[in-house]
C-alpha cells in the first residue's frame, strides 16, 4: 500500500507527553482545540500540519521552540554513502 503525502509516518511523542501529564486523548483534542481523530493519528505516526503542532505543544504546556524534542525532524535515509574527505 502507498503512503499519500500526508500520511507519512513520524515517531514523536505526543502520547508519552500526553501520559506523562495524566490527559485523555479527548483531553488533549479539547485543550488544543483539534479533533479527536486528529490527537490519534498524531499518536500513531501520521503526519500533520505546522499550525496543528503548535496547538498540540501549547495544549502539552511545551514551548514551539521545544517542536523538535516533541516531533522530531524526519531523517533521509541513506541512500549513498556520504564522501569521506
Amino acid at each position: 500500500m502507498e503512503n499519500g503525502g500526508s500520511r507519512t509516518i513520524q515517531r514523536n511523542r505526543v502520547r508519552e507527553l500526553r501520559e506523562n501529564r495524566l490527559m485523555t486523548q479527548a483531553q488533549l483534542a479539547r485543550k488544543a482545540k483539534v479533533a479527536l481523530r486528529t490527537i490519534h493519528s498524531v499518536e500513531k505516526g501520521m503526519n500533520c500540519r505546522m499550525d496543528t503542532k503548535r496547538k498540540i505543544l501549547i495544549a502539552l504546556g511545551k514551548r514551539f521552540d521545544e517542536k523538535d524534542q516533541v516531533f522530531p525532524p524526519l531523517r533521509m535515509p541513506d541512500s549513498e554513502p556520504s564522501p569521506s574527505y
